[in-house]
């Protein structure tokens, strides 16, 4: 099966994880700009941040043979700091005009407070200029408040419904979602959020239409391999390799797509593995053989 996940922090997941996503079938991945796990004191740590997306971490995954792309925003967690907020805004627009960034996000509500919607709003304004899709974050706490709050603040800005998607849905949220032009995603995590049963029983009640599953793996307790296990949980529950297809890839990969920077002809193609090859004198290896495809 060719897969993938949408959205995974791979900063945070070892170079072994590349390797087993790809082995798993992942030839893609997206890689959502996120918070760091502890509170930032620099606007510079972003910068630093938003500019390894762009670099490092594109060159571990190619060196696995996936194709890494990104998307820059500041996320609801980080937005209830004022002073650091203004300037990572400042910094939004000189990284969304990047190549190999596909949406304005993660961006949407935490806390629900009134500095996440001012600053939630105007980054679903900078997508409309910059023409993104945007990814938005529901949050863990009052789920369904959040996500009543995110669609009508789409609806309020203006912000074409066809290209938001909205993540970390459940039973609950999604009927909401699926009542928009809006895209469903979903996190499938070992123990919270979602797991495999449970998106088998969503998609064999609601189909699968703007429906798009992820890992959201990050340093906490998540699983990189999550796609690929909910991709044969559809096919053990007789769903078909049709459904597995639309969710898995093509779904995600319609979305993003509509960025302009998610070149079709480059996701069709396997790509050459180089592991010779260096990143500013840096290599993922640390001693072992490298691999290299002969082409």
């Amino acid at each position: 099966m060719k897969l993938i996940d949408p959205h995974i922090h791979m900063t945070s997941r070892t170079t072994d994880d590349y390797e087993r996503m790809a082995q798993a079938g992942i030839v893609a991945l997206i890689e959502p700009a996120f918070w760091l796990g502890q509170p930032r004191t620099h606007v510079g740590s972003f910068e630093d941040y938003f500019l390894s997306l762009l670099g490092w971490e594109r060159f571990r995954a190619s060196q696995y043979g996936i194709q890494h792309y990104c998307t820059i925003g500041l996320n609801p967690k980080e937005a209830n700091t004022e002073a650091l907020a203004e300037g990572v805004m400042e910094l939004l627009p000189l990284y969304l005009e990047k190549e190999g960034v596909v949406a304005v996000g993660e961006i949407g509500y935490d806390d629900v407070t009134p500095r996440e919607e001012e600053i939630f709003a105007r980054q679903l304004e900078l997508a409309k200029e910059f023409g993104l899709p945007a990814l938005i974050h529901t949050p863990h706490r009052d789920k369904k408040r959040g996500t009543e709050r995110t669609l009508a603040l789409i609806k309020e800005v203006g912000f074409p419904e066809e290209l938001a998607l909205i993540d970390h849905n459940n039973e609950i949220t999604l009927p909401l979602v699926l009542d928009t032009g809006c895209w469903a995603g979903h996190s499938i995590y070992p123990d919270t959020k979602m797991d495999e049963a449970r998106m088998v029983s969503l998609v064999q009640k609601y189909g699968a239409e703007r429906i798009i599953v992820n890992s959201a793996a990050d340093w906490g307790q998540s699983d990189p391999l999550k796609v690929p296990k909910t991709a044969q949980a559809f096919l053990d529950a007789g769903l078909g390799q049709g459904v597995v297809d639309t969710i898995c890839w093509n779904n995600p990969v319609t979305f993003f797509a509509q960025s302009g920077r998610l070149p079709l002809e480059r996701l069709e193609g396997e790509r050459a593995v180089d592991q010779r090859a260096l990143f500013e004198g840096n290599s993922v290896l640390r001693g072992q053989t490298p691999r290299v495809d002969v082409r």
